[in-house]
């Protein structure tokens, strides 16, 4: 799986959920409508979004998606056409709830996330958990071997879904 994108560079830290997507806008239970409402909460972060119109992966500082565990925050990125936040850490939260909806994070060290802010294109190849920059050089990351999958299979729940027909076999066996 190849997750390409121009960036989006917001080099600050602990951008929390509320900066994400503000509480005002937590009125429903699914995904839906959710990517318009995208950074409101962020002092610039309309007008941040207006100067990278093409952007889809998010390069931001440490502690990511702190604050509340709202999954709204997930869904806000992939309604607004994100796939993949990189960032030197995340709140673990965020991090759950990214998986379980297929939006990757990738923990990269403090250096490496500087020099990617100042790139116009990412290309991710998921599988073999490496990118590359405008530059051509390539960098390694590693992800969870469970939540890979999730995002390889389009989130927890279609991971789970695919496994319906084993957990069948299995019952009917016993």
């Amino acid at each position: 799986m190849i997750v390409a994108g121009y960036v989006l560079p917001i080099p600050r830290a602990n951008i929390d959920t509320d900066q994400i997507i503000p509480a005002r806008h937590l009125t429903r239970i699914d995904a839906e409508g959710m990517g318009e409402h995208l950074f409101e909460g962020m002092a610039d972060g309309v007008e941040l979004l207006a100067r990278h119109p093409e952007a889809s992966i998010v390069v931001a500082g440490e502690n990511f998606g702190c604050g509340s565990s709202r999954e709204h925050a997930a869904w806000a990125l992939l309604g607004r056409g994100f796939s993949a936040v990189i960032a030197p850490s995340f709140a673990r939260i965020f991090s759950e709830n990214a998986y379980t909806n297929a939006l990757l994070p990738i923990t990269l060290p403090h250096h490496t996330v500087e020099m990617l802010m100042a790139t116009r294109h990412i290309t991710i190849d998921v599988v073999n958990e490496t990118l590359c920059a405008d530059d051509g050089e390539q960098i390694r990351f590693a992800l969870d071997p469970l939540r890979k999958q999730f995002v390889l299979g389009g989130g927890f729940l279609n991971y789970l879904q695919a496994k319906i027909p084993a957990v069948r076999a299995w019952e009917a066996m016993r």
